[in-house]
């Protein structure tokens, strides 16, 4: 299904998906793939939802381990984690149909204010337009 006529180059946008593909400014891709706006379209590496572990959903929004206090053993402080890319909203979409992560996996995200919405593959790819064209700080990791 072609979804816009239209693109901005300068912007990540799907132009087209079906189900075996996602089309992201009119380049195909036959893989799971994840983006933001700007930047390069990536290879996700994985085949099923159950693959998502929560060190690859903080490598996909950027989700670092924050600067380190060099006095934070005196009070056992336990490392922090710092949203660097400032996303506001993590779009997964989980192939033909919906399936929904353990909460164990997203609570990280969660703790810094960062959306997590989990859908089917094509629906996650119309709402990641959606909040794009909005100018949102999105990313969308859709496996085919």
């Amino acid at each position: 299904m072609q979804l816009q006529k239209d693109t901005n180059p300068a912007l990540n946008t799907v132009t087209a998906y079906g189900d075996d593909y996602i089309e992201i400014n009119k380049t195909r891709h036959h893989q799971s793939i994840y983006f933001m706006a700007e930047g390069p379209v990536n290879d996700l590496n994985i085949q099923k939802s159950s693959d998502f572990t929560t060190e690859l959903l903080q490598n996909i929004t950027g989700v670092r381990p924050a600067q380190k206090d060099p006095m934070a053993f005196l009070d056992g402080t336990p490392n922090r984690l710092e949203n660097t890319e400032n996303i506001e909203v993590l779009l997964i979409g989980t192939g033909r149909q919906q399936q929904f992560l353990h909460p164990a996996i997203t609570s990280s995200l969660l703790s810094l204010r960062i959306g997590v919405e989990i859908m089917d593959t094509q629906a996650a790819a119309r709402t990641y337009n959606i909040l794009m064209s909005e100018g949102r700080r999105v990313v969308a990791a859709l496996i085919l």
